[in-house]
C-alpha cells in the first residue's frame, strides 16, 4: 500500500538530536536550544576523546580539553555512547566532586574487562 500516509521524513531523534526526560517545559526548552549545536558538539567531544587514544577522557576532563562547560559536554557522551562511537573504556578516574567517572574511549580502545 502506498499514499502519503506512508510517504513521510521521520523526524530525527535522539541520540541525534538533543534528548530530554518527561513532560518538563524547561527540559525540552533546553533540549530545542541545544539542537542547532548538537552536532558541532558531539564532533568536538568526540575528537577530543579519540585524541586520548587509550587513556580516554571522563566527561568532566573533555570538557576541560575543550575549555567548555561539563553540562554541555556530559549530555553528547550520553549522545555518543548510543550511537556506538564511543564505549565504556572499564576504567573509572574522578571526577570534580570527587567521585567516580566513566573513562570513555572509541571502541577500538575498548579493554576486556573480565
Amino acid at each position: 500500500m502506498t499514499g502519503d500516509l506512508f510517504d513521510y521524513e521521520p523526524l530525527p531523534r535522539y541520540p541525534e538530536t538533543p534528548g530530554h526526560k518527561g513532560e518538563a517545559e524547561t527540559g525540552r526548552e533546553a533540549a530545542n536550544a541545544m539542537a542547532p549545536k548538537c552536532g558541532r558538539l558531539q564532533r568536538l567531544t568526540l575528537e577530543a576523546i579519540r585524541s586520548a587514544g587509550a587513556h580516554g577522557l571522563t566527561a568532566d576532563e573533555t570538557a576541560d580539553a575543550l575549555e567548555m562547560d561539563r553540562w554541555s559536554i556530559q549530555p553528547r557522551t550520553s549522545e555518543l555512547k548510543a550511537k556506538g562511537l564511543i564505549v565504556d573504556s572499564g576504567l573509572r578516574r574522578r571526577n570534580v566532586t570527587g567521585k567516580s567517572a566513566v573513562v570513555w574511549v572509541v571502541p577500538e580502545y575498548k579493554r576486556d574487562v573480565a
